[in-house]
């Protein structure tokens, strides 16, 4: 694993997105982009099994996540400055790439894919669809409103494993390798989330609706995996069976896994490698 950074212009400044890398340089590059409160090494399992396939995998923080710069303005927390940030990070790959996005990351996806000429060749979307029902974007506005305070690593993880349950079957090596990279340690002591709290300003400010972005969706035209936890509130099964419906795409469905799949199972890889080396 390697660490690297990209500058990237939004609203009249420079600011700096962290990402780590996985496997040779000359591979083929994967993108893997991580959900609202989460970071890059949430993909770490799925990366390194990519990288041993000579794969090229890219996991960014996305702007106000793990290494990367916080945003100086909260209103800009929204999918649009992270499209941003993303495209001087494909700007520098200069050519195809592959995509893996978890939730928010899939909403990135879909942006990109949606522009004339972008370098999209396979595109995995987890756990997100082109509608989002009201109920969980309330959920959503509702969670990360919370910021909690943790005394310890356990107590960080004790949290994970309650709030991310949704993740489906982890092992307590899993719990613990996602308690270890989502801390950052408190001004004054313990550990908080290793994310801006502002993240949640643009949520916070407006009244919880139903998001729709069919009219991304419906501009797509490039191979599909699409993954839902069974249990998911985020993707809808009907949504899900009509997402199967598109020319290219292709549906699977995660027992005992809600919001969102943590594709840390080996099944679970084998189905995104399986998917991203056709």
């Amino acid at each position: 694993m390697r660490h690297g950074h990209i500058s990237y212009l939004l609203a009249g400044a420079f600011h700096r997105m962290a990402y780590v890398e996985w496997g040779p340089a000359d591979g083929a590059p994967v993108l893997c982009v991580h959900g609202l409160t989460r970071t890059g090494r949430d993909f770490d399992v799925l990366a390194e099994a990519l990288a041993g396939q000579g794969r090229r995998v890219i996991c960014p923080d996305l702007p106000g996540r793990g290494a990367s710069d916080w945003l100086p303005d909260p209103m800009l927390y929204q999918p649009p400055s992270y499209v941003a940030a993303l495209a001087h990070l494909l700007a520098r790959l200069d050519g195809p790439v592959d995509w893996v996005g978890t939730s928010l990351g899939a909403i990135c996806g879909m942006g990109i894919a949606a522009a004339r000429g972008h370098p999209i060749r396979r595109m995995v979307m987890n756990d997100l669809g082109p509608f989002v029902p009201q109920a969980a974007m309330a959920r959503i506005r509702d969670y990360i409103a919370d910021v909690p305070r943790f005394a310890d690593i356990p107590a960080l993880e004790a949290h994970l494993r309650r709030v991310h349950a949704p993740f489906g079957r982890l092992t307590d090596a899993q719990w613990r390798h996602l308690a270890e990279t989502s801390a950052r340690p408190a001004p004054d002591g313990g550990l908080l989330l290793h994310y801006d709290p502002a993240i949640a300003t643009p949520i916070r400010t407006q009244e919880a609706q139903a998001l729709d972005m069919h009219f991304l969706w419906n501009v797509l035209d490039l191979p599909i995996l699409a993954i839902r936890g069974a249990e998911s509130d985020l993707l809808l099964p009907e949504t899900a069976a009509a997402m199967a419906e598109k020319p290219g795409v292709r549906l699977e469905v995660i027992e005992d896994a809600g919001h969102a799949p943590a594709l840390m199972d080996p099944s679970q890889v084998a189905m995104v490698a399986g998917f991203l080396a056709a």
